[in-house]
């Protein structure tokens, strides 16, 4: 029997969730709103998204989705294009490569994970605009807003995981 064509536009829109996510969450953190006044600086967000399906449904958050959310990021941030674009592809490019090993972590251990995917994406990002600006730039505000991503992340991830789970699990074998 053929399938009605509303259910299948339905399950496309399902799957712009996680990018979506991803958009939503880059342009939350960037709105000019500091929920500490300034003192801690804004986290990216976006990343947790990007690496929870990369990891989980990388079908879903292929890595030009997360170039586009890193070119985002750029953007609203403020910050030349590229650097987090690049940081972004490079947190795709470890979770990809250790996908078996990441996906089997829980707990702690899934924190770690992430944090060294928010390390090689800082990493990457302070390296090209000490390339860009031609001078090393101070590295503790970057350490901080990567500590703070890594503090949010399993609130962040619990709620990407809470839309996924009826969203976008059910589709696993379908999309």
């Amino acid at each position: 029997m053929a399938e009605h064509p509303h259910i299948g536009f339905g399950r496309f829109l399902l799957t712009l969730v996680p990018v979506s996510v991803a958009i939503l969450a880059a342009v939350i953190v960037n709105l000019p709103v500091s929920v500490t006044d300034g003192l801690m600086p804004a986290p990216l967000l976006a990343l947790i998204p990007v690496y929870f399906w990369s990891l989980v449904r990388p079908d879903l958050m292929p890595p030009l989705a997360a170039l586009g959310i890193g070119l985002l990021e750029d953007l609203l941030s403020g910050g030349p294009p590229g650097l987090w674009a690049a940081g972004f592809m490079a947190a795709y490019a470890f979770t990809d490569s250790q996908r078996d090993s990441l996906a089997g972590l829980s707990s702690y251990g899934a924190v770690l994970g992430f944090a060294a995917a928010v390390f090689i994406a800082g990493g990457v990002a302070y390296l090209l605009s000490t390339l860009v600006f031609w001078r090393f730039g101070p590295i503790a505000p970057l350490l901080l807003e990567c500590a703070v991503t890594v503090v949010l992340y399993p609130v962040v991830a619990m709620l990407v995981g809470w839309l996924h789970r009826p969203l976008i699990g059910p589709l696993r074998n379908e999309v």
